[in-house]
């Protein structure tokens, strides 16, 4: 529970958080780092093979598609995994901050996003 932890709404410059509740911009500021562990169930995809292929995956010396393919992938876990939400993060966009060091500076927790009600 975050009883007393003051996270407030605001809103992401680009240059820093500007928190509703207060009127200046905080240039100074912090993304929270999320670390998880990806579990991936086993699943099946249907597709089409192309080989050979280079590195990028274009076809070397005009291979042609496949007939349609079942690809079965097992169960995998992925330990370590950076989950890099603040790569999509742009000015204008609604964030969940933590004031800190006496409201100096400030931690982004997250992005908001609006549930569409």
């Amino acid at each position: 529970m975050l009883s007393g932890v003051p996270s407030e709404l605001g809103t992401f410059t680009g240059s820093g958080v500007k928190l509703d509740s207060f009127k200046y911009e905080i240039p100074d500021f912090y993304m929270a780092e999320w670390m998880a562990e990806l579990e991936i169930p086993a699943f099946s995809l249907i597709g089409t093979m192309i080989a050979p292929v280079d590195e990028a995956g274009n076809p070397i010396g005009g291979g042609t598609p496949s007939q349609q393919t079942r690809f079965d992938f097992n169960e995998a876990k992925i330990g370590a995994v950076r989950l890099n939400w603040s790569a999509g993060i742009k000015p204008g966009d609604r964030v969940l901050a933590v004031p800190v060091n006496g409201g100096k500076d400030a931690v982004i927790v997250c992005k908001v996003v609006s549930s569409g009600g």
